[in-house]
């Protein structure tokens, strides 16, 4: 009598009892792989020649002397140096831009979610035309740069803009303000001399202006999915409008704010064109982007312009990775109480 061996018990069919998955299938996964790697690939391919390939290139140009117009006839590997740090680090006005560039994006950022935050609280409860105040809210991220800079550079104009013509006339300026082409001013407060950065804090106020909706989106959104039973009941126990924004609205909005600050002070620390087309980088309001287009447009030195934009790089990144374990610490906190 002969015994056959039967597959083992409990295996699916098709496996020879080695447990493995069938062939079908195993066609089934591998046609899902490539149809997925295929989907991805077109953004693959972008992010690699849009964003990776820059970024190495600028890292090579950083260690390498290079000038703008014999870039072309030098190679991808050129003369390694590290005269290129030296120089930045070195030159005349690099810490100084750097203290200008944080007071910048701090402010721009502050400001920008701080008005951003007013006018969403001011515009989240329906009445008449409330949507088309809420688009009029829009224009000045949408409008084209070229002009609204043109516009405030007229309004602010200490020959013929309105601002100065104000001034004389409701607070009895004395002489026009140069708020553009000012360095600073000194302000008497309490019987002290305070110096005041007056195109710094215009410009500071310009970044405020045309970006607080971006924030105004963000903090409405969040605001609109708040549940009104909560504010209902904290009004029946007494709470006054503080107390409600403090204990119920803040801590619904304080991720949307956290996200808000990482976001608005990358983009406010690398803001080149508000700057450049409003003062040109005058009159202290030379933040680091304006000085590597000055380090490659004046001194034609590639080199010396990469250096320093792989030092604001990583500066940056330590910058935020601080206020990234400040907020885990703060969420922390909060999922605590």
């Amino acid at each position: 009598m002969t015994t056959q061996l039967s597959p083992s018990r409990g295996a699916p069919p098709g496996d020879g009892g080695t447990g493995a998955p069938p062939r079908g299938r195993r066609t089934l996964a591998a046609r899902e792989n490539r149809a997925g790697l295929a989907f991805v690939s077109p953004t693959l391919v972008v992010v690699l020649v849009v964003v990776v390939v820059p970024i190495a290139w600028t890292v090579l140009l950083a260690f390498q002397r290079s000038r703008l117009v014999d870039i072309h006839d030098g190679g991808l590997f050129g003369d390694w140096t590290l005269r290129n740090f030296t120089q930045v680090f070195s030159s005349s006005g690099f810490w100084s831009s750097l203290v200008t560039t944080l007071v910048y994006a701090v402010g721009g950022t502050v400001g920008s979610i701080g008005l951003g935050l007013v006018a969403a609280l001011a515009l989240r409860r329906p009445f008449r035309g409330l949507g088309l105040l809420r688009g009029a809210m829009l224009l000045p991220y949408v409008a084209p740069v070229v002009a609204v800079t043109f516009v405030w550079e007229i309004m602010l104009s200490p020959e013929f803009g309105v601002v100065n013509a104000w001034g004389r006339s409701l607070f009895g300026w004395d002489r026009p303000m140069d708020f553009l082409g000012r360095r600073e001013a000194t302000l008497s407060l309490l019987g002290l001399d305070v110096p005041v950065p007056v195109a710094l804090l215009t410009v500071i106020a310009f970044e405020t202006w045309r970006y607080f909706p971006f924030a105004f989106l963000f903090l409405l959104a969040r605001l609109q999915a708040v549940p009104p039973s909560l504010e209902e009941a904290a009004m029946v126990d007494g709470a006054t409008l503080t107390q409600r924004f403090r204990h119920i609205l803040l801590p619904q909005l304080w991720p949307v704010i956290a996200l808000l600050a990482v976001l608005r002070f990358i983009m406010t620390f690398n803001k080149f064109d508000d700057v450049y087309l409003l003062t040109g980088g005058g009159a202290g309001t030379d933040v680091a982007a304006v000085r590597v287009f000055n380090f490659l447009t004046a001194r034609f030195d590639v080199g010396a312009a990469a250096a320093q934009a792989l030092v604001l790089a990583v500066l940056l990144a330590v910058l935020l990775g601080v206020f990234g374990r400040f907020v885990a610490a703060r969420h922390q906190e909060e999922e605590g109480r």
